[in-house]
């Protein structure tokens, strides 16, 4: 029988901790805006979202045009993370390279957007 050597929990640096702290608490703060749903025009999205291990999971359920009050951090995730590749082939030149090789992601579609109400001051 295997014995499995127990994980070894590393210790954080105080620096750091901190550090992830100020992030979520900047990312908590909340903005107001609209949300744009490009892929239905009019229709309405329904998502669970959870940044952070030890959060919890928040749902959401917007409807396209309309003005709501979400966290920052939502806000950077719909306007970030919600596209879907369009793949194509590339350059046919290259005589030994493999079929498969030859497809790329050619184009990166919106599926939604967060457009911000509030002015947010660049960070130096």
């Amino acid at each position: 029988m295997a014995q499995y050597a127990k994980k070894q929990v590393k210790q954080q640096d105080p620096s750091v901790l901190a550090a992830l702290d100020d992030k979520r608490a900047e990312e908590r703060k909340l903005v107001r805006g609209i949300f744009r749903f490009h892929e239905v025009p009019g229709g309405q999205m329904d998502f669970v979202f959870r940044k952070y291990k030890g959060d919890p999971l928040e749902k959401f359920s917007m409807k396209d045009g309309e003005v709501y009050e979400v966290p920052l951090g939502v806000a950077r995730h719909l306007n970030t993370n919600c596209w879907y590749p369009v793949y194509g082939h590339s350059d046919t030149s290259k005589a030994n390279v493999e079929e498969s090789a030859l497809m790329s992601i050619k184009e990166k579609v919106r599926r939604c957007s967060f457009q911000s109400l509030d002015f947010v001051e660049a960070q130096k």
